[in-house]
């Protein structure tokens, strides 16, 4: 093999923006990987894009915004174009390289930081942060456990309950419980949750696999779809109220993480906000930032959301998910590595807050190195 000259750039910071992946939501990785890569500061960053192809290959992208922009008609993603990336093997350095088909090596010299903007199983669920943990490199966002348990919405809901936040009433069925006795559960939906209930895949994002179910004839389509995305799903109590979302935001060591302003998802011509209303349907929902909340709401909102990336031991950043009714503040979901897009409600919620996209990327990516030191 013949080997390049390595990169000369020793005054940026090297990141590795890292995209794709072989989960579901492999298509929005990639509209994510469009924002990043557009918004980033050139003049403090040198980008290495690295795209995971559904098959779980490692390969150079082409450094192209324009070729990752989320289009519903045809929505982008990573192909294998014949490249290899190699990362260190071990943790006494930091070096990445690429191979290709004809053969030839390239050293892309040493990496600074890993920005993994996977959603989803094998991204977002604490497999790829265990393996870049292994060769010792930093990563944006949170760590092994807090990506697990956040991945995982049964074991979410078990953290935030032990933190004392209030959740959806609902429990947990795995696949070989439903396939023995599925008559049992389905009188325990009705005699525990009631419906309107909602099925959810305990491991997917994007609401990819999730149900509204109105009455018991809907439940076993439900579970169907469900299951064809994890092993184990929720049923959960309908919540009838308003849909608020919080920007979490990790701060450098010693320092309490931040909250943004709110956020909210106003549905309007779809039956709850799936994966339609969030990606391919502009008239499905408004999305309302800052939302119209008190003062005292929102500072309860706000505290609510620390609390919850606190529980879980989450670094970097999160988005909470609140729904607001009668009683208050429940705590649908804790997002480890939410949409990126610009238009994303979580960077949307922090240009609110007084931080641009560019800045937020920047902020990301300097937290990171400064918790790895």
């Amino acid at each position: 093999m013949t080997e390049t000259a390595q990169h000369s750039t020793d005054h940026l910071t090297t990141v590795v923006v890292l995209f794709g992946g072989r989960s579901s939501e492999h298509q929005i990785s990639c509209a994510t990987a469009a924002g990043v890569l557009a918004a980033i500061d050139r003049t403090r960053f040198r980008i290495i894009p690295v795209g995971i192809t559904r098959d779980g290959v490692w390969v150079l992208e082409d450094d192209d915004p324009e070729k990752f922009r989320l289009n519903p008609e045809n929505l982008p993603e990573v192909v294998d174009n014949g490249t290899r990336i190699h990362l260190p093997d071990s943790a006494l350095h930091r070096r990445i390289s690429v191979s290709r088909e004809d053969g030839s090596f390239e050293q892309l010299g040493n990496v600074d930081v890993v920005f993994p903007i996977l959603h989803g199983p094998y991204g977002e669920d604490g497999t790829i942060q265990g393996q870049l943990s292994l060769v010792d490199l930093p990563f944006v966002g949170s760590g092994v456990l807090a990506s697990a348990a956040g991945m995982d919405k049964h074991y979410t809901k078990i953290l935030l309950d032990a933190a004392g936040l209030r959740v959806a009433p609902g429990f947990t069925v795995h696949a070989h419980e439903w396939a023995a006795d599925a008559a049992a559960i389905a009188a325990r939906v009705e005699a525990e949750v009631g419906f309107p209930a909602f099925v959810k895949p305990a491991r997917a994002g994007s609401s990819v696999g999730v149900s509204k179910v109105k009455e018991p004839a809907m439940l076993a389509a439900a579970m169907e779809v469900a299951f064809a995305e994890d092993d184990h799903v929720l049923i959960e109590q309908g919540i009838s109220g308003r849909e608020i979302e919080i920007a979490v935001l990790g701060s450098r060591r010693g320092e309490r993480a931040r909250a943004s302003v709110a956020g909210e998802i106003i549905v309007d011509n779809a039956e709850f906000y799936d994966f339609a209303a969030k990606y391919l349907d502009d008239s499905a929902v408004q999305l309302s930032c800052p939302a119209e909340v008190s003062d005292a709401q929102l500072a309860e909102a706000q505290d609510l959301a620390i609390r919850a990336f606190d529980a879980l031991g989450a670094e970097g950043l999160s988005r909470v998910d609140f729904f607001l009714d009668d009683e208050g503040f429940l705590v649908n979901e804790v997002n480890t590595m939410p949409g990126f897009t610009p238009i994303s409600m979580f960077p949307r919620c922090w240009q609110e807050s007084g931080m641009p996209y560019d800045q937020l990327i920047t902020e990301l990516i300097e937290v990171a190195i400064d918790r790895a030191r």
